[in-house]
């Protein structure tokens, strides 16, 4: 559910909750791109970004709430100069009535089945990105600090939201806000170009070839933040101990510098995974609530995992 590839089905219209008008607008844009004969096809639709297939260009419009300046602009242009792992833009970011928008080439996504996922393909390409040595005016990466937000969402006092602030105190405080709010790099100086965001549905294929796309939170940091979802999900026992055997294993066949070559990847992964799992939490919670619907399997899995992450954290 978080993990796997949870598409949207496709459709040739907007969903009720986005303005007609965004839908039109971005139909327009591909359309003058990938010129006449295409019928516009809704992608996604999620947390406030709408992704528009007109052909072979798709046409994102970006959360309000995100920076769309000259940060997004330095990270696209950091992912056009490595076109064998990242999905090249269009052109730069634009400006459509008040809303940014990205234009891109269209890829293949991953399948959804489970069975079938590109394991070793998003290790390979995470070991290469990290391994790369970042530009200098890639922006620093700040994600960590995200789970602090989502945990401050979390309104109600359910015995699931007890347990998430539970585990949410047994974090670092530079996580939790503390040390003046500002986050700050775990491990040292440990300095990498990371994703920022990866997850298997940030990766589709063009000619043949996986690369990675959705470039928000590309920047430099600790590249153990990179595996923290699929981390977060095998301790969570949502990850099957052989797909994350596979992705590990080929992560480090590929010399990805984020864990050791050998013996305990953990003593790396351990905060990152712990942050995942109370972040990815609080927003299943929040999602559950939206929709008016009891947790599922896999959310209730991770708030589980919240529990035990209390029962033997201690504050940082």
């Amino acid at each position: 559910m978080v993990f796997t590839v949870r598409m949207p089905p496709v459709a040739d219209r907007p969903s009720p909750a986005d303005p007609p008008d965004l839908f039109d607008r971005l139909a327009e844009i591909g359309a003058a791109e990938a010129g006449p004969g295409h019928a516009p096809q809704v992608l996604y639709e999620r947390h406030g970004v709408l992704v528009v297939r007109v052909g072979d260009v798709v046409v994102k419009a970006h959360q309000a709430n995100r920076d769309g300046g000259p940060l997004l602009e330095r990270r696209m242009r950091v992912a056009d100069t490595l076109p064998g792992l990242l999905l090249p833009s269009l052109g730069p970011p634009r400006d459509v009535d008040g809303r940014v928008v990205t234009l891109w080439p269209y890829g293949e996504p991953v399948t959804p089945d489970p069975d079938a996922l590109p394991w070793e393909d998003g290790a390979r390409l995470l070991a290469r990105l990290h391994s790369t040595p970042p530009p200098e005016d890639v922006p620093g990466w700040g994600r960590p600090e995200r789970v602090a937000r989502q945990v401050a969402k979390l309104d109600g006092d359910t015995a699931a939201e007890r347990e998430i602030r539970r585990a949410f105190g047994t974090l670092p405080a530079w996580l939790r806000g503390g040390a003046n709010g500002r986050p700050r790099p775990p491990h040292g100086d440990r300095r990498a170009l990371l994703h920022g965001d990866w997850h298997m549905g940030q990766m589709v294929r063009v000619q043949g070839t996986w690369r990675l796309i959705d470039v928000e939170d590309l920047g430099a940091g600790d590249p153990a933040w990179d595996l923290a979802r699929p981390a977060a999900l095998y301790s969570a026992g949502v990850l099957a101990h052989s797909d994350w055997s596979r992705f590990l294993g080929a992560y480090r066949a590929f010399q990805g510098p984020a864990v050791p070559a050998e013996g305990d990847p953990w003593e790396v992964l351990d905060i990152p995974a712990r942050t995942l799992v109370v972040q990815i939490a609080a927003t299943c919670v929040q999602s559950a609530r939206k929709d008016d619907r009891p947790l599922d399997g896999t959310e209730q899995a991770l708030v589980d995992t919240c529990t035990r992450i209390s029962s033997v954290g201690s504050p940082a």
